[in-house]
């Protein structure tokens, strides 16, 4: 998967993998990774599918309507490449934290709810139910912060709602941090979701 690696400067800091939203790519989330945790290893990954010529992470059938085949194919496909990077570049692969936008927010809690142990926590900035017939695994303690926007046209706020019910049912420790505007990412929402990482992870 095209991406970037940049090791960080504290041995015990969590790697961080940005996942970026549709159209986006591997620099999108650079400078968010940046303000949640300067010292930590970042692995920043490109979606390897496109729609319009637009990077995504797997492919959906319409606005809202995932493409639950291609979903699964393509988190495997993450969750082995994670694998292969922790060798390639000597980091701790039990100690992984992703920080996903939308489509990127997406595969990430679809990797937390289908592979077993595959991140030590995640931030998930507007995120839908990925998969409401996942078998979820053993996510007990497992420390997760959603970010949603109460006027978000593109993902529900519901939706987000949904999946934060969805993980705690199953043992996962969920954040919820709410903004009254849309599917734009905001500074405040950055900001909360870094006091919640220095809360779990410093």
């Amino acid at each position: 998967m095209k991406h970037i690696y940049k090791a960080g400067t504290k041995k015990d800091a969590p790697t961080l993998l940005l996942l970026h939203g549709t159209g986006g790519n591997e620099h999108d989330l650079l400078s968010i990774a940046s303000m949640i945790d300067d010292r930590a290893n970042v692995l920043s990954v490109r979606g390897n599918v496109l729609e319009n010529g637009m990077p995504r992470f797997f492919k959906r059938l319409a606005m809202g309507v995932l493409d639950q085949e291609d979903l699964a194919l393509r988190t495997k496909e993450l969750h082995d490449y994670l694998n292969k990077a922790a060798t390639e570049y000597g980091f701790d692969r039990s100690n992984v934290v992703a920080v996903g936008y939308s489509n990127g927010a997406n595969i990430a809690a679809n990797l937390v709810m289908t592979e077993a142990n595959s991140l030590a926590g995640a931030i998930l900035y507007h995120p839908m139910i990925p998969n409401p017939d996942a078998q979820i695994p053993d996510i007990s303690k497992l420390p997760v912060f959603i970010g949603a926007g109460k006027n978000d046209q593109m993902v529900p706020y519901e939706e987000s709602k949904g999946l934060k019910k969805m993980l705690e049912d199953h043992g996962a420790e969920v954040a919820m941090h709410v903004e009254p505007y849309g599917h734009q990412l905001t500074d405040s929402e950055v900001d909360a979701s870094k006091q919640w990482y220095d809360k779990n992870f410093n």
